[in-house]
């Protein structure tokens, strides 16, 4: 637990000692307002299920640039190497850059609470226990997201690599629901399930069912363990 909390702080120093987690929470909250305030204005719907479509589509770009460098960075100039040969499980490296990457979202997310509030000044009638949940969707998703990031940072050196294959990946999982007309119908079912946007709209909708906790936990641990094993296979090789 020390190992990793000591990565997890290192890591999220590196993040705001450079311009990019500002450059981050700035450029997301921009482009979340920018569309957040195009439904208010332009199609008068002033509720939170406007935003609540909108992140998850945000996600499918920021997350992964995020992610990007977490393990590709360390592989580029060699620390990884380093790394290896510290009394230091790879699994509480994996763990401690998930952490503070997923912070960092985190903390970008919750900017977006500022909609919420101003909502709530101009008199908009809230389901606030929607409204939580919703927020606890959105966190959920950006959980395997990340998890699916630094999975695809493990894979390659460079991080141009890492951020082109942690979009495919995390839109494969966006786009499953969506494509269910093209699916076999013994396997619409299977498919529905591995869609991230099926369980957040069932999260969305003001119930926390513990089979979406359970669909969002296995698909985290699934890609931290197999983010784990990849630097692992490193020693053996």
């Amino acid at each position: 637990m020390h190992n990793i909390l000591t990565i997890y702080k290192k890591e999220l120093r590196s993040f705001f000692t450079s311009p990019m987690a500002y450059i981050f929470l700035v450029v997301f909250a921009l482009v979340i307002g920018y569309f957040f305030t195009n439904t208010f204005f332009l199609y008068n719907q002033s509720d939170m299920r406007s935003l609540f479509g909108i992140v998850p589509i945000v996600y499918l770009f920021f997350i992964p640039a995020v992610s990007m460098g977490l393990i590709s960075r360390e592989k580029s100039i060699g620390t990884i190497e380093i790394m290896s040969t510290l009394p230091i499980l790879e699994r509480d490296i994996v763990i401690g850059k998930y952490l503070a990457a997923l912070t960092l979202i985190l903390v970008a997310l919750f900017t977006t609470l500022f909609h919420y509030f101003t909502l709530i000044q101009v008199g908009t009638t809230i389901d606030h226990g929607a409204v939580f949940t919703g927020y606890l969707g959105l966190a959920l998703v950006a959980g395997v997201y990340t998890a699916a990031g630094i999975f695809a940072s493990s894979l390659t050196e460079n991080q141009v690599i890492a951020f082109i294959v942690g979009i495919a990946i995390v839109l494969v999982f966006f786009l499953m629901d969506k494509l269910l007309v093209f699916v076999p119908a013994s396997l619409a079912g299977i498919i529905q399930y591995l869609s991230t946007d099926f369980h957040l709209s069932n999260i969305s909708r003001g119930v926390i069912d513990s089979r979406n906790i359970v669909y969002f936990g296995s698909v985290i641990g699934f890609f931290l363990f197999m983010t784990t094993r990849v630097l692992e296979s490193r020693k053996w090789g």
